[in-house]
C-alpha cells in the first residue's frame, strides 16, 4: 500500500517522545493509585489467546480485581515498582508540553467526561473508548497528527457486556449513572417516542454534546438492556464484538491533565469503519464518508511502516462468515472510490481481489 503524506502529519521525534513519557507516567499513577492502599497480588489471565494482568484482592469477603493491562515489558516493570513514590508525579506538565509539542489533545468538556468515568472506575470493568475520540488517540500513539476527520461532539463508549468471552474481565460495580450525573454538565438520558430510556445521554446545554454506551449484539435483540456491573443502559450494535477483541491502553490529554483508557487496537478500528460505512444508510452520507476518511488515515499510517497489524485483522475479519465477507469487500469498494491510493487487494486471498 502506498499513500500519500496529506491524510496525516508525521508528529516530531519530539512529540513522540513526549507522547511515550506521558503515557508512562500515566500508567503509573494509575497503578499506584489503584492498588498502592490495598493488600492483595497480581495475577495473569490470557483472553482469546492474550496474556492481560490484573490486581486482585478481597473486599466484603469477595475476591475483586482491577485491570492493570495487556502482558508487556513496560507493565511488568509497574508491577516491579507497585510502591515507587516517583510514579504520582503530576500529569499535568507533561500533557501540556506533549500539546505543545504537536500531540493532539481533547477538548476540556470531553476530558472531564472520560476523566469523570476513570476515576469511577468505567475502564477498569472493561470499559473501551471507540468513536473519534479513540482515533484521536490513535494519532498520537501511531506518531500521527489527523486534520478534520478527528473532529467530533460525541463521546462514544463501549463494553462488551454479556459478550464475556472478549471482555476485559474485571468484577468491580461501578455507577455509571451516577457519574455522569456528579459532571452537573446538565447530561439527560435520551428517550424514545414510547417512552423507553436509551443508552445515549444529551447536554441540555450543548444539543450537539452526546455520550453513547454501546456494546455487541446479542441473542436478547437491538433493544438496550441495563449492565449491572456498570450501572447503565448499553446499546447493542452489529460488528462490534471485532471492535473489542484485542484492546490496547492509551492517554487522552488536555492541558489540565491526562487519564488512562482502554482503546480498541487502530489496524481493527480502520477496517470496522469499512464495514460500518457500508452499513450507513443514504441519509447518513456524512458520516459514512468520516468513518472512510478515518480508516484511510489509519491505513496510510500503517502502509508506510509495517501492514502486518492489518493483514492479520483483515484475514481474522474475512474468516467470519459471508456476512462481514461482503460488507468488508463492499467497504473496500468504498474505499477505493475516496482514496485509490490505498489498495487493499494485496492483503486479500487471490479468489477475492479485483479482476486488472
Amino acid at each position: 500500500m502506498s499513500q500519500p503524506a496529506s491524510r496525516y502529519i508525521a508528529l516530531s521525534p519530539s512529540a513522540q517522545a513526549a507522547y511515550a513519557q506521558l503515557f508512562d507516567a500515566a500508567q503509573a499513577v494509575e497503578l499506584t493509585r489503584s492498588v498502592a492502599n490495598l493488600r492483595g497480588s497480581f495475577a495473569a489471565k490470557t483472553v482469546k489467546g492474550r496474556k492481560y494482568w490484573y490486581f486482585q484482592f478481597s473486599a466484603g469477603g469477595k475476591l475483586r480485581q482491577i485491570y492493570v493491562g495487556p502482558d508487556s515489558p513496560h507493565v511488568l516493570q509497574l508491577i516491579e515498582r507497585r510502591d515507587d513514590a516517583r510514579a504520582l508525579q503530576a500529569l499535568e506538565p507533561l500533557a501540556r508540553a506533549a500539546i505543545v509539542l504537536g500531540c493532539g489533545g481533547m477538548l476540556l468538556p470531553h476530558f472531564r467526561v472520560v476523566a469523570r468515568l476513570a476515576d469511577h472506575g468505567f475502564f477498569k470493568t472493561g470499559g473501551v473508548l471507540v468513536g473519534t475520540h479513540a482515533f484521536l488517540a490513535f494519532g498520537n500513539m501511531l506518531g500521527a497528527r489527523w486534520g478534520d476527520a478527528s473532529r467530533t461532539q460525541d463521546v462514544d463508549f463501549a463494553h462488551a457486556g454479556k459478550s464475556l468471552e472478549i471482555a476485559l474481565p474485571a468484577n468491580l460495580e461501578i455507577d455509571t449513572r451516577a457519574a455522569i450525573e456528579s459532571l452537573k454538565m446538565g447530561f439527560l438520558p435520551l428517550t424514545s417516542s414510547d417512552g423507553k430510556a436509551g443508552a445515549s445521554w444529551l447536554s441540555e446545554r450543548d444539543p450537539d454534546f452526546q455520550l453513547d454506551f454501546l456494546t455487541t449484539l446479542h441473542r436478547g435483540g437491538s433493544e438496550p438492556y441495563r449492565h449491572k456491573q456498570l450501572g447503565i443502559l448499553l446499546q447493542p450494535l452489529k460488528f462490534m464484538e471485532y471492535l473489542l477483541q484485542d484492546t490496547q491502553q492509551a492517554v487522552l490529554f488536555c492541558n489540565d491533565g491526562a487519564v488512562l483508557v482502554n482503546v480498541p487496537h487502530p489496524a481493527r478500528y480502520a477496517l470496522h469503519k469499512l464495514i460500518v460505512a457500508g452499513e450507513r444508510s443514504a441519509t447518513r452520507a456524512a458520516k459514512s464518508n468520516k468513518d472512510l476518511r478515518q480508516s484511510a488515515a489509519l491505513l496510510a499510517v500503517y502502509g508506510e511502516r509495517s501492514d502486518r497489524d492489518v493483514r492479520e485483522a483483515w484475514r481474522e475479519l474475512l474468516a467470519r462468515g459471508p456476512g462481514w465477507r461482503t460488507r468488508a469487500l463492499s467497504g473496500r469498494a468504498a474505499l477505493a472510490k475516496l482514496a485509490p491510493e490505498i489498495d487493499l487487494d494485496d492483503l486479500l486471498p487471490a479468489p477475492l481481489r479485483k479482476k486488472r
